[in-house]
């Protein structure tokens, strides 16, 4: 049998002395206070009348410390019997037999192994928090070099590419090398096209790369370090992806083959505290805008962001501290790089920049070398320097309309029509033609226009909107799907674009079918709409873009504004999948305004049968007096609803607004290329106007 534990099975071995009974007490003998009867009562055969000293108390007031301490363990078993039964129901377990009681050596191992688990779990959770602490430290200060593979199996590679993996690359083919001619054709289409706005590396290095990995000599490749070969294969992933017109296609193939080479060397490439960690995130940036269905450029720009600041390229050095202008320029660019880039992927998705304006103290860089030629404009030819500009100027509108405060700005219209003004003269001081490609004149000239649609579009701070700022939104966003329609089409991509000018596409036709909802009338007539009165000191509005001449009326230009943009989105759907559910979601929500666009120009296109039918009519009728007959209208259509809807054609329901009936909903892009929209509030009513 084993041994009851002390716990359990208490030894009641009390020596102090006892009150005597009853008997023994009248007696005047000795009494050992036994229970239930003392010695002497049994001796004396009395054992009924022996009454102890505690009958004459109440239970729970006994004098003797005997009784008291089996009451009170009494009590304690009671207590500890229901806190077992207790454990038993919140743990759903009932144990049919009753356990042996355990041995006082195993009740002793039992609290033993207890130590030694709570031991094991604060072990345990010293080493996750231990572990949680460096994940935090990594997204707080991006330039430590404790991270190495030596050192720990977790790298900053490693983690970037955890958080900004879409899908698995596959292995590259053996055959997919190029020959050194057709790598340096598309180095040099990435320099022409992609370096030229974003110069994160010196341009010559890339050469000198390419022409020692060539080499036959092996002990020239033992110098390429890792950075090399990811610079040298990002630049020809880019460049062949940037080429890409399909998905499916050669271009896009050998693209995601370099990229397959290129994540090797991604531990050194993207090792913390060193400058070509900003240069190799800025690349895998630029490549993720051309292949979202690999890589999320969301979260490479925010690591590149993060590098930037940790390593203070977002503040100018002190002139004591720059002993090579060269290396200043190349710091500055590599900053502007990640600036422009992070405001356009932000923008793109209606995100928060990662950084504000008001952290960031880097003066422009010097322009690069000109080509031959002369520059008569006010600015320099640097395709890279003009687009940090307009980037300024764009982060400082977004920032305030869409970033600070909800609360409506006090004077909206004089903010906004500032922004244009500035923007209107830095496009009015972009070069020649001839100092600036064509096809990154193109680009800027897209940016412009998508500028000027998301400036003046309705937001939190400047909710309402005037027939001026809707009329504007209608010519800029016509004028830009005519060029972006012309650019998807294109069997070569003139500049760098990538799947987030199918965000913008989607943007700007969300705008102009919000604005041509709320005030389709005013739109389409071609009457003068006259601009807002603005306060003295203050910038004019922007005039109305220009309209090319032609025979179409507002009428056939908004119905190919519809057609363009289902066409645009169904050409970038081939290269980018985002595109295909945008396309869809325009589809749907513009179907009926379409219908009724082209029942309006059926009608404009039959008015002018009819007059001539009852021309002839009035020819064909003899001489003499006549009844009075009712006169049909000889001018275009009345522009209020209430009239159009009298025509038996146009009864088309919930297109046109009944008389005293609300202006449609209007719809705001909110989402970051997933197609969904959300009811805003209606524009035009109240507040300041522009």
């Amino acid at each position: 049998m084993p041994r009851s534990s002390f716990s359990d099975n208490p030894l009641l071995r009390v020596s102090r002395p006892v009150s005597a009974c009853s008997r023994c007490r009248a007696a005047k003998v000795k009494c050992d206070g036994k229970l239930p009867a003392c010695t002497a009562c049994e001796k004396a055969g009395r054992e009924n009348e022996c009454s102890s000293a505690n009958d004459q108390f109440a239970r729970g007031k006994e004098r003797s410390y005997v009784a008291a301490l089996e009451l009170r363990i009494e009590k304690l078993e009671k207590r500890l019997k229901f806190a077992q039964n207790r454990k038993a129901s919140v743990s759903n377990h009932i144990n049919d037999e009753a356990a042996p009681p355990a041995d006082r050596k195993d009740s002793l191992a039992n609290i033993r192994a207890a130590i030694h688990r709570k031991a094991a779990r604060s072990r345990e959770e010293s080493d996750v928090n231990a572990l949680v602490s460096d994940f935090g430290f990594l997204s707080v200060n991006a330039t430590t070099r404790d991270f190495e593979p030596s050192l720990s199996n977790m790298t900053f590679a490693r983690l970037v590419l955890a958080a900004a993996t879409n899908d698995k690359v596959p292995d590259p083919t053996e055959d997919s090398f190029p020959t050194r001619t057709d790598a340096a054709a598309t180095i040099d289409y990435y320099m022409n096209n992609v370096h030229a706005l974003f110069p994160c590396f010196p341009r010559d290095h890339v050469f000198n790369v390419l022409d020692a990995f060539y080499q036959q000599d092996e002990r020239v490749k033992e110098k390429l370090q890792d950075s090399d070969y990811w610079l040298l294969y990002m630049v020809l992933a880019i460049g062949y992806s940037a080429q890409s017109r399909n998905k499916d296609d050669e271009c896009y193939r050998r693209g995601l083959d370099f990229v397959a080479r290129a994540l090797p060397f991604a531990d050194k490439a993207l090792m913390p505290g060193y400058p070509t960690q900003i240069s190799s995130l800025i690349l895998f940036t630029q490549y993720s805008m051309l292949d979202p269905a690999h890589f999320d450029s969301w979260y490479l720009i925010g690591f590149a962001s993060r590098a930037v600041v940790d390593l203070g390229f977002h503040q100018d050095p002190p002139q004591l501290q720059v002993p090579d202008k060269n290396a200043q320029d190349l710091r500055r660019r590599m900053f502007y790089c990640v600036y422009a880039l992070d405001r356009t992927i932000s923008m793109s998705r209606a995100r928060s920049f990662s950084f504000t304006d008001d952290s960031v103290n880097v003066e422009y860089p010097s322009p690069s070398a000109p080509p031959s030629g002369a520059i008569t404009g006010t600015q320099s030819a640097d395709p890279a320097l003009l687009l940090f500009q307009l980037r300024r100027v764009q982060s400082e509108w977004y920032q305030t309309l869409h970033q600070g405060d909800s609360a409506p700005l006090p004077d909206p219209a004089s903010f906004i029509w500032q922004m244009c003004l500035e923007m209107r003269e830095w496009h009015e001081n972009l070069p020649e033609k001839d100092s600036l490609p064509a096809g990154i004149r193109e680009l800027f000239e897209l940016e412009l226009r998508h500028s000027y649609v998301y400036c003046l579009a309705p937001s939190d701070r400047s909710p309402h909107l005037t027939d001026y700022a809707r009329k504007l939104i209608f010519e800029h966003a016509i004028a830009y799907m005519n060029t972006i329609h012309a650019v998807a089409r294109n069997s070569v991509n003139p500049a760098f674009y990538t799947s987030l000018d199918a965000l913008k596409v989607y943007f700007v036709a969300m705008q102009f079918f919000t604005v041509f909802s709320a005030a389709r009338e005013l739109l389409l007539s071609e009457q003068r709409i006259i601009p807002p009165i603005t306060r003295p000191g203050t910038a004019p509005p922007p005039p109305l873009p220009h309209r090319q001449m032609g025979g179409e009326d507002n009428v056939d230009r908004s119905i190919r504004c519809l057609q363009q943009v289902v066409e645009t989105l169904g050409k970038f759907s081939e290269r980018f999948d985002i595109a295909s559910s945008l396309k869809d979601g325009f589809e749907s929500i513009s179907s009926e305004l379409f219908s009724w666009l082209q029942v309006r120009r059926q009608m404009r296109d039959q008015q002018p049968q009819q007059q001539h039918h009852q021309h002839q009519q009035h020819q064909q009728m003899p001489p003499g007096p006549s009844p009075p007959q009712p006169q049909h209208p000889t001018h275009p259509p009345h522009p209020h609803p209430q009239v159009l809807m009298t025509h038996p054609q146009m009864q088309i329901p919930g297109m046109m607004p009944q008389p005293g009936q609300q202006p449609m909903m209007q719809y705001r892009w909110v989402g970051d290329g997933s197609g969904q929209m959300m009811p805003g509030g209606q524009p035009g009513q109240g507040g300041a106007p522009r």
